[in-house]
């Protein structure tokens, strides 16, 4: 009787809103074919995949895929690495997402505005392969743009692409650098959609500009923070590969602080065409980031359950 009644009030609710659904319709049809009618294909980190024998008809060998990266010592090495940049990936780049919207929302000058919002976005549409050109024309050692700096003021080249650890900071930057500006609009978006009675109402009342910010705004932006802090956590073991590969490339001597996940793989598989080992990792990556999402939501449905994601 139930379902019958919610099948009812669905229906109903389609026929209130059809315009609505109708927008949503090619969104709802693209993860339909791309994401769930894919699902089976799972099935291959299972298998010794043939192609002429196909995804179910080749011989299943149960977890021997996953051994190529439990063999080797690297699976905890890379998976640290991943996981390290990808937190301080989410919480830096949001933390300057927020903070340049609540600044660029709080300035009346149109015209700078604007400008401004389109110099922080411009990266966003820049490639990585570009991104690269750029990391290499600033940290080359023999003409590089910085080592050109330190040898006209006296000093000695210092060799980037022998050193690791200054990667964790080149790569970290370059990535605030790309994604700072998509994420600040998606910010800016929710700010925009508050009520301008509350700022008056807290002006009235005789409320500063940093007690609105921290009273209004940034409460009231908590749940889009959340919602893109649980779709990046899904993600977690994702290590940004096109980044990665094109900053590092095959210089070996950098992979022990910059190897991810993602860069691994390639490496090791590229030539082979060994698509069963390359869909365990996925499956890896996927079942990971899933448990990550699922345990967080549960923490944060518990806490705040209006910002969790069911």
């Amino acid at each position: 009787m139930k379902t019958k009644q919610g099948f009812h009030a669905f229906g109903k609710e389609i026929r209130r809103n059809w315009v609505l659904f109708l927008m949503l319709l090619p969104a709802i049809v693209y993860f339909i074919i791309f994401s769930y009618v894919t699902m089976p294909g799972a099935y291959v980190a299972f298998v010794n995949y043939n192609p002429n024998k196909g995804i179910f008809g080749s011989d299943f060998v149960g977890f021997k895929n996953f051994e190529f990266l439990i063999k080797n010592g690297d699976l905890l090495r890379i998976t640290k690495n991943t996981l390290l940049y990808n937190v301080v990936f989410l919480v830096l780049s949001h933390t300057i997402q927020i903070a340049l919207a609540i600044m660029l929302s709080e300035i009346t000058r149109k015209r700078f505005k604007k400008v401004s919002q389109s110099v922080i976005l411009l990266p966003h549409f820049i490639s990585y392969v570009v991104v690269g050109v750029f990391a290499y024309n600033f940290f080359n050692f023999d003409n590089g743009f910085i080592n050109s700096i330190l040898v006209n003021f006296g000093g000695e080249r210092f060799s980037f692409y022998s050193t690791p650890w200054v990667w964790k900071f080149i790569i970290v930057f370059f990535y605030i650098w790309k994604t700072t500006g998509y994420g600040m609009i998606v910010y800016m978006a929710t700010i925009t959609g508050i009520s301008s009675e509350i700022y008056e109402a807290s002006y009235i009342d005789g409320a500063s500009r940093f007690q609105r910010i921290k009273l209004i705004t940034l409460p009231l932006m908590k749940p889009t923070f959340i919602l893109l802090m649980l779709f990046g956590l899904g993600g977690i073991l994702r290590g940004s590969f096109d980044l990665f590969y094109n900053l590092i490339g095959t210089n070996s001597i950098l992979y022990h602080s910059t190897d991810v996940i993602d860069t691994y793989v390639y490496r090791s598989l590229v030539g082979s065409f060994n698509f069963s080992s390359s869909a365990a990792v996925g499956l890896y990556q996927s079942v990971f980031g899933l448990i990550l999402v699922l345990g967080i939501n549960w923490i944060v449905r518990k806490i705040e359950p209006d910002s969790a994601l069911f």
